[in-house]
């Protein structure tokens, strides 16, 4: 496991010691490893950067080893956390750039607007005809429709065999919906590659880095699309693609969901997110799934938990350290 962390030998070494003692100083440390005080400072930073390593609290000069799975999960929440800021933060520039040209008309070349499933499916038709290198596609919102699905298979089929590469990004939640799911390891297996993160970006595509489709309202897809060839606007969309993809999981078939405490990763998802003051409806729209299902899932826990209400599926979640 300290594998993926890339931690440097000396740093490697130095926890494998720390590891089977409550605590030891850097002096004791250097001396057990042959190695200069320096070089163990060095490598204690390294390792206390990881949250790896703590000072004891029994003797302040000491330090004492963290567990790799505590530490790792604190980084991934941690990244997480960034993660959605930052998405919140390109979304937004991204959404000021589309109103302010907007209140121009869209009068300039190098961008349309599309009303209409048929116009839409029309042009990505043409789209997909077009590209040359990849297609990075967005699909938040967890479970896709069975007629998106359908449309989309031929277009990828196409693709795939005139040696495009194609990258989805799904939502986490897509791993409950068998057609999605079906969907998404049939693209896998075809040389497609795939991944999912718990919180995504807006629905888009991009073409080969110089064309992007966007709805023109995020919350309702039947408003329409836009596209655009906009060098600016389009980089900004594939600054906040990569940043989601570099965060995301690859996704493959059989892969079950982490589960932490008993729970789902949906349901540890939910707690989180309920625990930071958000409304079902927000924590619904954020995990991609139905206002039924939060509340569905909340129930399942405070049976778990045997509370009567919220309240105490809160004090009670508190008490075991779940969060």
């Amino acid at each position: 496991m300290l594998a993926v962390l890339g931690l440097s030998s000396t740093a490697e070494a130095v926890y494998m010691r720390l590891a089977g003692r409550s605590q030891s100083r850097s002096v004791e440390l250097a001396e057990a490893l042959g190695l200069k005080e320096d070089e163990i400072s060095a490598a204690l930073a390294e390792l206390a950067e990881l949250s790896l390593v703590r000072p004891s609290r029994e003797d302040p000069a000491s330090v004492r080893a963290v567990s790799v799975s505590v530490a790792l999960t604190k980084l991934i929440r941690d990244q997480e956390a960034q993660l959605a800021q930052t998405i919140q933060e390109l979304a937004a520039m991204r959404a000021a750039v589309v109103e302010a040209a907007a209140s121009l008309g869209l009068a300039y070349d190098h961008t349309e607007r599309l009303i209409g499933i048929d116009a839409i499916e029309t042009k990505l038709e043409i789209l997909a005809q077009e590209v040359k290198d990849e297609c990075l596609a967005v699909l938040p919102g967890g479970a896709q429709s069975q007629a998106s699905l359908n449309a989309s298979r031929p277009l990828d089929e196409e693709a795939l065999r005139r040696g495009i590469t194609l990258c989805n990004l799904y939502q986490d939640t897509m791993r409950y919906d068998e057609p999605t799911r079906t969907y998404a390891e049939w693209l896998v297996e075809q040389g497609g590659q795939v991944r999912t993160a718990p919180v995504l970006p807006p629905r888009m595509l991009i073409f080969d880095r110089r064309v992007a489709v966007v709805p023109m309202d995020p919350d309702n897809s039947l408003a329409g699309a836009l596209i655009t060839r906009e060098p600016g606007i389009v980089a900004t969309l594939v600054a906040t693609y990569q940043l989601a993809w570099t965060a995301a999981v690859p996704y493959s078939r059989g892969q079950n969901m982490h589960e932490d405490h008993g729970l789902t990763e949906i349901q540890h998802k939910l707690l989180t997110l309920l625990a930071q003051g958000m409304t079902d409806e927000a924590v619904a729209k954020r995990l991609g799934i139905g206002l039924r299902t939060v509340r569905r899932q909340m129930s399942a826990i405070m049976d778990r938990l045997g509370a009567q209400s919220r309240f105490e599926a809160g004090m009670k979640v508190a008490r075991n350290s779940w969060l």
